[in-house]
């Protein structure tokens, strides 16, 4: 049973990560069908060992994309992720589950799904108010200004034609034309060209400067409408309503009868793709009618009633050169293979991934190889087979020492990566270890990145984190493309980032295994550093959450006298290492498990959330027999109330639960 914890554990760290390579980064280093297949092993441990599942797993939620940039608001309407398929054996499955539920064969919209970043822009009385990304699916960055240059994007409409008040969903693309031209421009002005025409949409809506996004050119297409009243019962209806409000839909969208209509448009389309002027990397299919869409609901992640297939991954052959190994901030070693530059999906592959030393064993990839080479999700390659060995050739070793440190790799039981153990003098570990420390989730030192620490490192101003509180204007300004001004924001960041809860505080140091989840247990359970230092491992596994490989590292972790001296220098700098006592607030909602649902007046979806825990209480996404109120507010959907109604949930107002704190 341990080994089932700790591959729960496992996945939820690394698709996680992957979340934020993804959606944060836009830059993911694996292919969406790895990832598809990671989460649905989580989805059968989680469904088979419901007591290992953690509050942070990937399965309640979709990746985010918010920034420290730009406002953060709430959506009104939940902006969920779709379930994907690979094939059409799946396709089947989901079409056999739907009538098995609705006990009727449905009508179903096919769309092409677009390869860009995902939008939601609200619309009140014929006019364009607000458009939010997709975020983290319940809230989202507040990028209007840059929207509103996108010339596709009516910025007012007919309200005759739809509700006074509904959000539309779209996606922002940018057609091949303007990408080829963009990358020309930045190759001429010494600039790394954009990898595809995803990387640089989802750049150019979070650009600061709207001026600028203006000039990218970018492109909009909508395919969701949602709101009270809505003007048709229908999703194909809808798209025609919104063709005629003036909104772009593609006109590729279809209306079919049945399944063998539906495979039929995505053998058109898996061929027929590469005619289209932007890229689609599937096909999206949904039940059309609007009252089947609400007997089949939702999961906490995705809708039922829609579905993505994906097609199948283009693949080239070319020579495998050499090897590269990289050190990541855990100390981890990534092989990377360095390739005969190839044409593949649009774009020149130089380079593809090898993850780890079983996977070149599995495959007897060798230098000099000629290799297949897939771009899995259209977006990251790696190599899937070997062609043929080159004549001579001989076996891959993996390296036995840090290519940045020379120090002896080691490989632990049950990881399937090699690592670096020299953490404290390892380039590489260092630099990322203050770049997770200063991230927004972290200490959110948000005047600083990658490049800035690389140049503070370089020229010997910080060599661990703690160096961060003792920098100065004078020290910073002298370095290149430093100004007083930009110097002044980093200072005052940092000085601001004392201020941060010890949670965050904890998850910044970068302790193995100890995400945003484990750190807010371990923060209200230790109430302070010193206590947590001192802690054992029965006194850590019997926190919620905690199992014995954590407890480990959190012990390994405090043996180091680097990481005491670390911690001390911050500690004497003003970094906050206890709970304030104030945060929590009382005990009268002990035991008790809330799910929110809706908009509220008096506050945010976060601060209900915050005074749920503040009071003793538990967050929860979904509605389940286990529930004690849904504390719901204005717009929410009738099926959840029914489902809350059929499971005899108690329904609660935001009045009912302010007196609930106070009176309860």
């Amino acid at each position: 049973m341990e080994s089932v914890k700790f591959r729960i554990e496992q996945l939820t760290r690394e698709l996680n990560q992957h979340n934020y390579n993804y959606y944060v980064l836009s830059e993911p280093v694996i292919t969406d069908f790895e990832f598809d297949k990671m989460l649905e092993e989580l989805v059968k441990l989680e469904t088979e060992y419901p007591q290992y599942k953690l509050g942070d797993s990937p399965t309640q939620r979709v990746g985010s994309d918010i920034s420290n940039k730009f406002e953060t608001v709430e959506h009104q309407y939940q902006m969920l992720s779709l379930g994907n398929t690979y094939n059409e054996q799946e396709l089947r499955d989901f079409h056999n589950r739907i009538i098995k539920e609705l006990e009727t064969e449905p009508e179903y919209v096919c769309e092409l799904k677009f390869d860009g970043a995902s939008i939601s822009v609200t619309y009140e009385n014929g006019k364009f108010v607000r458009a939010v990304t997709r975020g983290d699916g319940t809230r989202g960055d507040n990028v209007t200004e840059n929207i509103i240059t996108i010339r596709s994007i009516p910025l007012s409409i007919d309200p005759k034609l739809v509700s006074d008040k509904f959000e539309i969903r779209g996606e922002i693309i940018m057609p091949h034309s303007v990408f080829d031209e963009l990358n020309q421009i930045r190759e001429r002005n010494g600039e790394s060209p954009f990898a595809n025409p995803r990387n640089a949409t989802s750049g150019s809506i979070k650009m600061i400067d709207s001026r600028e996004v203006a000039k990218r050119n970018l492109d909009c297409y909508f395919y969701y409408m949602m709101g009270r009243n809505l003007p048709a019962d229908n999703h194909f209806e809808s798209l025609n309503i919104l063709k005629k409000a003036g909104f772009k839909v593609s006109e590729h969208s279809k209306l079919c009868n049945n399944l063998d209509q539906v495979f039929d448009y995505i053998h058109y389309w898996d061929k027929e793709r590469h005619n289209l002027p932007y890229d689609i990397d599937g096909i999206v299919i949904k039940v059309n009618s609007f009252k089947m869409q609400e007997i089949l609901d939702f999961t906490a992640k995705t809708p039922r009633w829609a579905i993505a297939y994906k097609f199948k991954a283009e693949q080239v052959t070319t020579k495998l050169i050499s090897i590269d190994y990289q050190v990541g901030r855990t100390g981890a070693i990534t092989p990377v293979a360095n390739l005969e530059p190839v044409q593949l999906a649009g774009t020149i592959v130089k380079r593809a991934s090898l993850h780890n030393a079983d996977q070149i064993a599995i495959l007897d990839i060798r230098i000099g190889d000629t290799v297949f080479v897939e771009k899995g999700g259209e977006i990251i390659p790696k190599i899937v087979g070997i062609v043929q060995h080159q004549q001579g050739s001989t076996p891959t070793q993996f390296i036995d020492n840090c290519p940045e440190c020379g120090a002896k790799l080691i490989r632990l039981e049950g990881e399937a990566k090699h690592f670096c153990p020299n953490s404290n003098n390892c380039p590489p570990q260092i630099k990322g270890k203050i770049e997770h420390f200063i991230s927004r989730k972290a200490m959110n030192i948000d005047s600083m990145g990658e490049e800035t620490v690389a140049q503070f490192y370089e020229n010997k101003l910080i060599n661990n984190v703690a160096d961060l509180y003792k920098l100065s204007k004078d020290m910073i300004i002298p370095l290149e493309r430093m100004a007083e001004k930009s110097a002044e924001n980093i200072i005052n960041s940092i000085e601001n980032s004392k201020s941060v809860s010890f949670d965050r505080v904890l998850f910044a140091l970068g302790i193995r295994y100890v995400g945003e989840t484990v750190a807010k247990k371990l923060a209200y359970a230790f109430k302070n550093i010193e206590k947590l230092s001192n802690a054992t491992k029965d006194e850590l596994i019997a926190v919620d959450e905690i199992g014995e490989r954590i407890a480990e590292s959190i012990i390994d972790y405090f043996a180091d006298t680097n990481n005491i001296r670390i911690i001390a220098n911050l500690m004497n700098a003003g970094v906050n290492f206890e709970i304030v006592e104030e945060q929590k607030l009382s005990e009268k909602l002990k035991n008790l498990s809330i799910i929110i649902s809706g908009t509220f007046s008096k506050h945010s979806r976060d601060e209900i959330k915050d005074l749920i825990e503040k009071h003793g209480g538990k967050n929860v996404s979904s509605i389940s027999k286990n529930t004690d109120f849904l504390l719901a507010g204005d717009n929410i959907g009738p099926s959840k109330l029914e489902k809350a109604n059929k499971l005899g949930i108690k329904i609660i107002s935001e009045e009912d639960f302010e007196n609930m704190i106070s009176n309860f």
